[in-house]
């Protein structure tokens, strides 16, 4: 199977917010993902959605997007900036302002696992009733 990386390095998250986001579309095909990030209220979802949308393009060989899935994705601890803030009588400070290093990794889903998510849409589809 053939899969495509996209990485983005020295973001301006917390590797632990990021990685909150990151568990809710490991694993999942594409699309669903894409979906699940647009109605997640967290800061970290914009920088997730476009190294998302960057993976997928970078699998231009892959076969179309419907097919693909998120295979991994994982977020690793970047340098930390030491900031000084002014305190009280004169004091200084220190807080840090942490970075982090995001990969993820689309694939192309197996033939059972493509089965597997029209079976589950067929099911899902709301019921035709003759009455308004």
């Amino acid at each position: 199977m053939h899969a495509a990386a996209a990485h983005a390095k020295f973001v301006r998250f917390t590797s632990r917010r990021v990685n909150q986001v990151l568990t809710l579309i490991r694993n999942k095909p594409v699309e669903k993902a894409f979906e699940i990030l647009s109605f997640t209220p967290k800061a970290p979802v914009t920088l997730i959605a476009k190294t998302l949308k960057s993976a997928v393009a970078n699998g231009g060989g892959l076969k179309t997007p419907k097919s693909l899935k998120v295979k991994e994705a994982w977020v690793g601890q970047g340098p930390v900036l030491k900031r000084m803030r002014p305190g009280p009588q004169g004091r200084g400070m220190p807080y840090k302002r942490k970075t982090c290093h995001l990969t993820i990794v689309v694939s192309e889903m197996s033939a059972d696992e493509i089965k597997k998510l029209t079976r589950k849409k067929k099911e899902q589809a709301p019921a035709k009733t003759g009455c308004r």
